[in-house]
C-alpha cells in the first residue's frame, strides 16, 4: 500500500520559494512517507494534522487513510510553520 502525496497550491509555492538544497531534502523526506506514512510524522494537539520535521523546517501534512493520500499543506521554518 502505498499512499499518494498531493501538494497544496500554497505549499508548492512555499516550498519553491526556498533555497534548492532545503526543498531537495524536503522533498525526499516526504516522498518516503508514501510507503510507511506515520513514521517520522507527529500529530498535532487540536487540530487532524500531523507535522513532520526536516532540521529548521516543518511539514504540516493531513493523512487521509481511507482513500490513502497524504495533503502537504503547508511548508516553513519552523517560527513560522504553525
Amino acid at each position: 500500500m502505498t499512499y499518494q502525496v498531493i501538494w497544496s497550491e500554497s505549499a508548492a509555492r512555499e516550498l519553491a520559494k526556498l533555497d534548492r538544497s532545503v526543498a531537495k531534502r524536503i522533498l525526499d523526506r516526504v516522498d518516503t512517507l508514501r510507503e510507511q506514512p506515520k513514521r517520522g510524522l507527529r500529530r498535532l494537539v487540536g487540530v487532524p494534522y500531523y507535522r513532520l520535521r526536516i532540521g529548521d523546517y516543518r511539514v504540516i501534512i493531513e493523512l487521509v487513510e481511507d482513500k490513502l493520500l497524504l495533503l502537504v499543506l503547508k511548508v516553513g521554518h519552523r517560527r513560522s510553520a504553525y
